[in-house]
């Protein structure tokens, strides 16, 4: 027979939203195989949801039905554990479209168990260090500055520093949604990444992120650009160095420079962070500086 104990998530998670951006989301991490295929659940204009500890997993898909129709978190939340024979053993964090918070950690969970309910987010977990890790995630998630997956990633980073599952690490993951926020506009995936089983998952979780932010995400600091007049000889040398520019370092931004960098960036899928006013955003050029040192 399956232990009760094997079935456990010993996880933590954030769920939060920010209705400014329109973006709702989960992030996780669980000494468990592949923690983001159950735990986090997000859908844009409706809310978020987290389930885990002897996790019902319908509670995801079946809370975000309720709350698309209307009911607030936590009413979604009465509803899910009202018929649950085993609520006790349960813990489930929710959002909803207007930003309402709702959690519950029941009291047969494994020690350490809770989580606290904050403005727009629940940080929770179980199976835990310790209170220091929900304590950890909540000031991470109030006082970092961005978009929320910024604001998740900083709590879940907290959370793992603050000692995170006690009996150690496996797989992290990260959702957030915003209507038409994915890819070219067609879904509203504006940022699903997992980590299945890694020695250090949430640490790889942020490095997996940098590459997703750089290449996918159209957000920039408007500050950070570089005037390529300034720059082509950088430029050339290093689109040389990597195949894609075959004439001299002239320093002049002539169309063969141009049509290196172009394609230059169509092959590392850099499309939606393309100018045409002469400007190049400064992580893109740094990206690639740093890809031809290290070629």
């Amino acid at each position: 027979m399956i232990s009760l104990k094997s079935l456990y998530f010993g996880t933590f998670s954030i769920v939060g939203a920010d209705l400014e951006k329109g973006d709702w989301g989960v992030a996780v991490a669980s000494k468990f195989i592949a923690v983001g295929s159950l735990v986090p659940w997000a859908k844009a204009k409706v809310g978020a949801i987290a389930t885990q500890a002897w996790a019902n997993i319908s509670y995801g898909p079946n809370g975000l039905e309720l709350l698309g129709q209307g009911f607030s978190a936590q009413e979604v939340l009465k509803k899910l554990i009202e018929s649950d024979e085993m609520k006790d053993h349960r813990q489930v964090g929710i959002v909803d479209s207007k930003g309402n918070t709702a959690a519950w950690t029941g009291n047969k969970c494994f020690e350490w168990a809770g989580h606290i309910i904050g403005d727009g987010f629940v940080a929770l977990g179980n199976i835990l260090a310790g209170p220091e890790v929900v304590e950890s995630m909540a000031k991470a998630f109030e006082t970092t500055k961005g978009e929320l997956v910024d604001k998740l990633l900083a709590a879940l980073e907290a959370g793992d520093l603050a000692g995170g599952d006690k009996r150690g690490k496996q797989s992290a993951a990260i959702i957030v949604v915003r209507e038409k926020g994915g890819y070219g506009g067609y879904t509203d995936r504006y940022v699903d990444l997992r980590v299945d089983d890694h020695p250090d998952p949430v640490k790889e979780l942020k490095r997996i992120f940098r590459i997703w932010d750089l290449t996918l995400l159209s957000r920039e600091d408007p500050n950070d650009i570089v005037k390529l007049e300034d720059v082509v000889d950088h430029i050339q040398s290093a689109l040389k160095k990597l195949g894609y520019y075959k004439g001299d370092i002239t320093g002049v931004l002539d169309e063969q420079t141009m049509k290196a960098l172009e394609n230059w960036m169509l092959m590392n899928n850099f499309e939606n962070k393309m100018r045409k006013d002469g400007y190049l955003w400064g992580s893109i050029y740094r990206y690639l500086l740093d890809l031809a040192k290290n070629r």
